[in-house]
């Protein structure tokens, strides 16, 4: 019970903290990237700090995070997994769900980030717009982060890689940064509680340019899931056993 305590009251000043940090930086975001990401950034710190002393929970990046033009295919399970690869990064942007755009302070950032918004709805031709969008922000160098599966996915869950990551491969060109996480088992999709324990984002070995598509998923796909797997079971978390 006390630890539901603690984790609201972390959840209620992290998103007050949220405005007044965006909101403040507001003025040096709308005339500089450079404002954008310090704002961006400045509120992850925030956050990590937060969630160390008020919920027990320390974040943790492992592994080497790209510093030239890189694609980053990530596992997303949280919020934190977003925080956490962006802040790890020099300069970052998401490929995302359009909705995003709409919502207040999180969509004027993204916007002023040239973060790629796409349809999810629409599977052709949200691919065909992903692809022109990143190409014609390709003027401005540095990480794209795509979620491969698409979508916020709970420990224990297993959902499809989605092809929109092997087209962008291809497109690109540009080597490719796997990333792990755990942060679903002390951070989860639904619910206020949040756990002790070791939050982690791992950058795995990159991924080259050249391959076919069906290797490069497959390889993708399998550096991803097992080493998730092994910084969920750090963090505690017991896959359920068929039988």
């Amino acid at each position: 019970m006390f630890q539901y305590i603690r984790s609201v009251l972390f959840i209620t000043q992290m998103y007050i903290a949220m405005p007044i940090i965006g909101i403040g930086l507001l003025p040096w975001a709308l005339f500089s990237r450079r404002g954008a990401y310090a704002a961006c950034k400045g509120y992850s710190r925030w956050v990590f700090w937060t969630a160390s002393w008020m919920v027990g929970m320390k974040c943790e990046v492992r592994g080497t995070p790209p510093e030239g033009e890189a694609l980053i295919a990530a596992k997303h399970q949280s919020f934190l997994d977003i925080m956490m690869i962006f802040t790890a990064l020099p300069a970052a942007k998401f490929i995302m769900k359009k909705e995003i755009l709409m919502m207040p302070i999180i969509g004027q950032y993204a916007r002023m980030l040239d973060c790629v918004a796409v349809d999810r709805g629409k599977r052709g031709k949200a691919i065909d717009k992903m692809v022109a969008d990143v190409e014609a922000g390709r003027a401005q160098p540095g990480q794209l982060i795509i979620y491969s599966q698409g979508t916020r996915v709970p420990p224990g869950k297993k959902m499809p890689y989605k092809v929109g990551t092997g087209v962008l491969y291809e497109q690109l060109g540009q080597p490719v940064a796997p990333v792990a996480t755990n942060v679903g088992v002390l951070w989860p999709k639904r619910g206020l509680l949040r756990k002790p324990g070791v939050a982690v984002v791992e950058f795995l070995p990159v991924i080259e340019p050249g391959l076919s598509r069906d290797v490069f998923m497959e390889q993708l796909e399998q550096s991803v899931e097992a080493r998730s797997d092994a910084l969920m079971a750090e963090a505690g978390f017991e896959a359920a056993k068929d039988g």
